[in-house]
């Protein structure tokens, strides 16, 4: 019945079914565990907004954190001076101002590629987190700006704060994951492709290359935007420590780990951007670790990790999963003996 539909309405099932799943979870975990579950999705929305850039598009950018940072700030800037605005209304111009940047930013690397795009978008990420230093009066300088979101729906009032901030998250990711996942199927998605395998060829069939960059960088840092604006939601801060360029980095570490190339690999990196740290701590804390060992052996298990998938599979976990699941599909091949 579902292969009748149209991709859009499958993709809005999909969404609707993972959210009700999400919404029965956060009952029976706690609320530091929701707090995770509300982590991993903002996290997967921005490693999914990277996935259009560079696995669809092949644009490499190592500066999304800097999107983030945009996202973060405009919540945070937008709760404290214009506290009337609705929370959605709030994280939708957060995205818009995230769009806006990547709008910026990809005009100027459109004739930029490989290695000279990725430190171009690496620049960013350097430098953007400075402002903060540059205006202290309105961004509050290092300390960053600390505030509380007054948007808990009042049929929610008996709900555990941790809980409705998940769903708030995962409603804002999904519906974006509806968006780019029609777009990724759609003529756009076609388009970047064509981008990505031969920007000549795609030239010679009428594509705008330099256009498809730009709008590939658009909706990707719009991800990014919302991302962080769904992190200064979740955490009621934004401080540039939150948005080092250590932060870039995980983000396009985890787009490789969990594969290039698929939304799917988006959800892996980012369960384990979150999840391999907790895992880290709760070793250091069972070893009773010293504070300069275990404060260094998340990005050590890390790459530990990233390296021994890559080399298992180079397509990433969702490549070896659809390698798997083709293997298992696959009817066994017949005797001679038995025709």
């Amino acid at each position: 019945m579902l292969r009748r539909l149209p991709p859009s309405a499958t993709h809005l099932l999909a969404a609707l079914a993972g959210l009700v799943l999400l919404v029965l979870l956060t009952f029976l975990t706690d609320p530091f565990t929701n707090l995770r579950i509300a982590t991993v999705g903002y996290y997967l929305i921005a490693v999914a907004g990277l996935a259009l850039l560079t696995g669809f598009n092949g644009q490499i950018s190592l500066g999304h954190g800097a999107f983030m940072f945009i996202g973060a700030y405009t919540v945070a800037l937008l709760v404290l001076r214009v506290p009337a605005l609705p929370i959605w209304v709030d994280l939708l111009l957060a995205a818009v101002a995230g769009g806006l940047a990547g709008l910026l930013a990809g005009a100027a690397a459109a004739r930029l590629r490989g290695p000279y795009l990725a430190g171009a978008t690496l620049a960013l990420a350097v430098g953007l987190p400075a402002v903060t230093q540059r205006f202290p009066d309105l961004l509050a300088g290092s300390n960053g700006l600390s505030f509380t979101v007054n948007s808990q729906p009042a049929a929610l009032s008996a709900v555990p704060a941790t809980r409705w901030q998940a769903w708030i998250v995962w409603l804002a990711v999904l519906l974006a994951l509806v968006v780019l996942a029609n777009l990724a199927r759609g003529r756009l998605g076609r388009t970047l492709r064509a981008v990505r395998d031969d920007e000549v060829a795609a030239s010679l069939a009428g594509i705008h290359v330099g256009r498809t960059k730009i709008l590939a960088f658009l909706v990707s840092s719009a991800c990014g935007g919302l991302a962080g604006g769904l992190q200064a939601f979740l955490l009621g801060t934004a401080a540039p420590g939150s948005f080092t360029p250590a932060l870039s980095l995980s983000l396009l570490a985890a787009l490789v780990l969990g594969g290039l190339g698929s939304l799917w690999g988006a959800l892996w990196g980012a369960i384990a951007l979150v999840y391999v740290q907790v895992w880290t701590d709760d070793l250091a804390e069972l070893f009773s670790l010293r504070s300069n060992l275990s404060d260094n052996l998340p990005l050590a298990l890390y790459g530990v990790v990233l390296i021994v998938i890559v080399l298992a599979f180079p397509a990433g976990i969702q490549g070896g999963l659809h390698k798997v699941w083709t293997r298992v599909r696959r009817p066994a091949p017949s005797h001679r003996g038995e025709q």
